[in-house]
């Protein structure tokens, strides 16, 4: 399953760009195969229920009215991967990187 997200920002320039980036290098980290596009907040709102996850700084989530199949993601730090992988992996119901990391490590084991 491939995941449709948006990084949206303010003006959707910029920041979404950057934030774009950082999105995508998680998911990736993570294996998961995802299709991020980034765009204004004012946009995003419009075709929100097309994605499967917005990215938008905390202050815009409440502006958001989605399906109960698109998650917004509200982000404090824009920029930090680490908040992003936790928001990625809460959403989508994945163990804590700990948790994960030994669950893999296990298996590994196994004859």
């Amino acid at each position: 399953m491939k995941i449709k997200a948006i990084a949206a920002c303010g003006n959707g320039m910029g920041s979404s760009q950057m934030i774009k980036m950082k999105i995508n290098k998680v998911f990736k980290r993570l294996g998961i195969d995802a299709e991020i596009g980034h765009m204004s907040v004012g946009e995003a709102k419009g075709v929100a229920n097309n994605y499967d996850m917005i990215f938008v700084s905390e202050t815009f989530t409440s502006q958001f009215r989605t399906g109960k199949d698109t998650k917004v993601i509200g982000l404090k730090n824009l920029l930090s991967e680490k908040e992003i992988e936790a928001k990625i992996r809460e959403a989508l119901d994945m163990p804590a990187e700990e948790i994960w990391q030994r669950y893999i490590y296990d298996i590994k084991k196994r004859p």
